[in-house]
């Protein structure tokens, strides 16, 4: 049979380790990671109070503030993008199999025809090939974690420390007027 009008379908592993050869890393593509609207909304509501108390501070020593470089709600929600990376690896068996690396890699981490062993979960669209969770080289002695952007990392430090001043301060209000009413 001609492999390249009928090529091999790949099968996606059933098994959480799988031990085989890189065929093949296709070239990557990005993918938007979600954001649910809870969490974003709680992060900016308590960080919307350090910065109103910032702003009020700011007015009375300066005669205005800029508006800084904040980001929007709607950026926010969109999320961050990360990279994927399909895998095509193939068993002593003979079998091949089809797997996807989220984030990023060094370049020159895996090769065709490296010896490896790895680690994947499934993911939770059925469609969607297994995501690699760790990776060891066997041929180089290397062991690789891919990492993807989180809510947190998304945010960036300075709004999720903003959100923290927020909820202290608002604790505060509250733990007064607890004590002033009692």
């Amino acid at each position: 049979m001609d492999r390249e009008l009928f090529p091999e379908r790949p099968a996606y592993p059933r098994g959480p380790i799988i031990t085989g050869r890189v065929i093949r890393l296709r070239d990557g593509y990005s993918r938007e990671m979600k954001i649910r609207r809870p969490a974003l909304v709680a992060v900016l509501t308590a960080a919307s109070v350090a910065r109103l108390i910032g702003v009020l501070v700011l007015s009375v020593l300066r005669a205005g503030t800029g508006s800084g470089g904040r980001r929007k709600f709607k950026e926010l929600r969109k999320g961050p993008e990360f990279l994927v990376t399909p895998l095509r690896l193939r068993d002593s068996d003979g079998v091949l199999y089809e797997m996807e690396i989220h984030g990023h890699l060094p370049q020159s981490a895996l090769e065709p025809a490296d010896h490896i062993q790895v680690t994947v979960r499934s993911q939770k669209d059925a469609d969607l090939a297994p995501r690699v969770e760790r990776i060891v080289n066997i041929t180089t002695g290397q062991l690789l974690t891919p990492r993807i952007p989180t809510l947190w990392s998304h945010l960036g430090p300075a709004l999720v420390l903003q959100s923290l001043v927020g909820l202290l301060v608002l604790g505060l209000v509250v733990a007064g007027y607890v004590l002033t009413a009692t």
